[in-house]
């Protein structure tokens, strides 16, 4: 395979941005589909589809914690690490750190698929599940629990594809399990008459396949790291450095799923099964919408981390600046659009009168500080590009466990069911803002003194 890879520290740091975010927002989108293909499917079936929604979406946030584990060693933990090493010159440790990662998710993966398998009736109880609704999760959740491996390869040693500079690749490795899944999904649910098990069959056989095609590319000719046997060995002082940096991404995947796990309870305590489905539907709809600000975000750190690790202060800074304004001005477009066509959104997913009528108010409150995200995206990415470890693991448990959480239980008192959508959007308000101006204050005075030292050293060259 012929495949271009990016040069981090050339050319226009905006256009630089675009051009491999581009790719991974394409991927976002697709990968998207997997799950959001299951959903719309599950959602419309003739028999019990807004049950078997609802079900459905009890699963998804055992899923976001499987995969924040991805988070931890690959796109926020590994990735910038074997970034920042290939920006300081040093490849020998860069390849080490993601066969490292490697490592970490495999056996990860294998624990978690355990757990799920043994315990996965106390889980989805806990996560909001009823009696009508619990043997629908536990269909899809037991087979999906079988792909966890392939699920946590596939995401983890897919950011080290783009963290090299093949953000193409990373699109294509997600496509090929998209299409795939789009393609099984009518078959398997409606033709073989398989329902639930018929979406969770069709998603693992997917990821599996991207999971081959990833681990293929990293052993062929084409990467300037390749991952190999010899590397997989772990060490303890870089598994803890991977997994140091990792913890704030991993934090966030995780604090989506408590959060995920408070919203299904307070809405079932405050509106029954009905308001639990609607909660799957938000979350569905943020999940489209969100495509875009993680594929900046994720396009924006590597080339952060790459200029970081080779001291270029201003192109940091530059990097960190395009990545607000971008992705302010989509997050404005984006709320536009979902406050005037709530119904629209909501329909995608359900046609249940009850359903859409209790979706429509639900949506426009939720999604009212949405632009806030910019806010919280740059400030957060920037910190993890940077290996600010510390800084990002608090601002990820800052916005979702100290506000979300507490609110969501607090303010229905007040409010009633509108006061579980009316966590987030305070949230993003509040965490956003605090996030990104501490940023400003912990890492603009660094880089303004590495743009310093870089003239300095600039200057006395010339003369």
């Amino acid at each position: 395979m012929k495949v271009h890879q990016a040069d981090f520290s050339k050319g226009k740091v905006s256009t630089l941005i675009l051009r491999v975010s581009l790719p991974l927002i394409v991927a976002e989108l697709v990968n998207l589909l997997y799950n959001m293909v299951d959903r719309i499917y599950i959602g419309h079936l003739a028999e019990n589809g807004s049950l078997a929604l609802t079900g459905l979406g009890l699963c998804f946030p055992i899923i976001s914690l499987i995969s924040a584990f991805a988070k931890l060693f690959g796109s926020n933990g590994g990735a910038p690490l074997c970034a920042m090493e290939r920006g300081r010159g040093d490849h020998r440790e860069a390849s080490l750190v993601m066969g490292s990662s490697f490592t970490l998710s495999v056996v990860t993966g294998f624990l978690l698929m355990m757990i799920v398998l043994i315990f996965h009736r106390p889980i989805l109880y806990a996560f909001g599940a009823s009696d009508s609704t619990y043997p629908y999760a536990r269909d899809y959740m037991l087979i999906y629990s079988i792909g966890t491996i392939p699920v946590l390869v596939t995401l983890s040693m897919n950011a080290f594809i783009n963290s090299q500079g093949f953000a193409t690749v990373g699109m294509i490795t997600v496509i090929i399990g998209a299409v795939l899944n789009i393609i099984l999904d009518p078959i398997l649910i409606f033709v073989c008459g398989l329902g639930v098990k018929g979406a969770a069959i069709a998603t693992v056989f997917s990821q599996t396949v991207s999971c081959i095609f990833a681990i293929a590319f990293l052993r062929g000719k084409s990467v300037e790291l390749k991952l190999r046997f010899s590397d997989m060995h772990l060490d303890l002082h870089r598994s803890l450095k991977i997994m140091g940096l990792g913890t704030s991404g991993f934090t966030m995947g995780a604090t989506n799923s408590v959060v995920q796990l408070v919203c299904n309870k307070c809405a079932f305590i405050w509106g029954g099964d009905l308001y639990v489905g609607v909660m799957t539907i938000l979350n569905s709809v943020r999940e489209i919408y969100n495509t875009f600000i993680q594929g900046i975000g994720g396009g924006a750190t590597p080339v952060m981390s790459y200029n970081y690790g080779a001291k270029d202060g201003e192109r940091t800074r530059k990097a960190s600046d395009f990545t607000l304004l971008c992705i302010f001005v989509y997050a404005l477009v984006a709320w536009i659009v979902i406050i005037t066509f709530p119904r629209t959104m909501a329909m995608f997913f359900t046609q249940d009168a009850a359903m859409l009528e209790a979706s429509v108010p639900a949506m426009r409150i939720y999604f009212f500080g949405f632009i806030f995200m910019a806010f919280q995206t740059a400030g957060q990415q920037t910190f993890v590009a940077l290996g600010k470890a510390r800084h990002a693991v608090f601002f990820s448990l800052f916005r979702k466990v100290i506000i979300v959480v507490p609110l969501t239980m607090i303010l229905p008192y007040f409010f009633g069911i509108d006061g579980v959508m009316l966590a987030e959007p305070i949230s993003n308000v509040v965490g956003g803002t605090i996030a990104y101006l501490s940023m400003r204050h912990v890492v603009m005075p660094e880089l303004r003194a590495m743009k310093k030292e870089k003239d300095a050293a600039s200057a006395s060259s010339d003369t």
